[in-house]
């Protein structure tokens, strides 16, 4: 999968299966959440919350209020960020179930928990 294009758009993105996921419709769900780790989203906080979306079973970017987005299964991509505590951040899904997926994902960012919840 060419970075250029997942980071640019939501089309061509593929699950962990490697098959096509195309968005549902037009909609895109969106979150908007401040990181709720006092250090932002560096080293340990970026590993739970990488692993956080990765687990979510649809793809979602990340991004800077005003920012591209980028892979939120990515740690490299997260880490680029360099979203600080209580800065405002973007999440976003085309895909079908995103709601709940994004919902779990903004309370983990917006908590900052230390440990990966059974829930997720």
């Amino acid at each position: 999968m060419d970075w250029v294009d997942w980071a640019t758009c939501t089309t061509g993105l593929r699950n962990r299966t490697g098959t096509r996921i195309e968005p549902k419709g037009d909609t895109m769900a969106e979150r908007r959440v401040n990181v709720g780790w006092a250090e932002g989203l560096h080293a340990r906080p970026a590993s739970i919350f990488v692993r956080a979306a990765m687990a979510a079973g649809v793809p979602v970017t990340i991004a800077k209020a005003d920012g591209a987005a980028v892979n939120a299964a990515s740690m490299l991509a997260v880490l680029s960020l360099g979203a600080q505590g209580g800065e405002e951040v973007v999440l976003t899904s085309g895909a079908e179930g995103a709601e709940a997926a994004l919902d779990r994902l903004a309370k983990l960012l917006a908590e900052g928990l230390e440990e990966l919840p059974e829930t997720v």
